[in-house]
């Protein structure tokens, strides 16, 4: 067991430069920092490379205003097997284009 927890222990969180050349998907905003960083760590249990950004992003229907969120984004190749990890832990996949 020492070897799958230390592989647990290595990020999947990749830096900018990971995506260069490439056209990031994006998968999930979080809103919260706590739902931020347990998705984190279910994508890194998953062995899923991704990055993850803040930026804002709109909110309310009534009272609409801009927030700041965390962005997930994964590599096109990446794609089906972060959406899958997502749902399979109750996350709702960003609306894909």
């Amino acid at each position: 067991m020492e070897g799958a927890a230390a592989r647990r222990e290595i990020s999947m969180k990749r830096e900018p430069d990971f995506f260069e050349g490439h056209d990031p998907q994006l998968i999930y905003i979080a809103k919260r920092l706590d739902d931020a960083l347990q998705l984190e760590d279910t994508l890194t249990r998953a062995g899923v490379d991704y990055g993850v950004e803040a930026d804002q992003f709109t909110a309310g229907v009534i009272f609409r205003g801009e927030r700041v969120g965390a962005f997930f984004y994964v590599l096109p190749k990446d794609l089906d097997a972060a959406i899958e990890t997502l749902r399979a832990h109750g996350y709702k996949p960003a609306r894909l284009n």
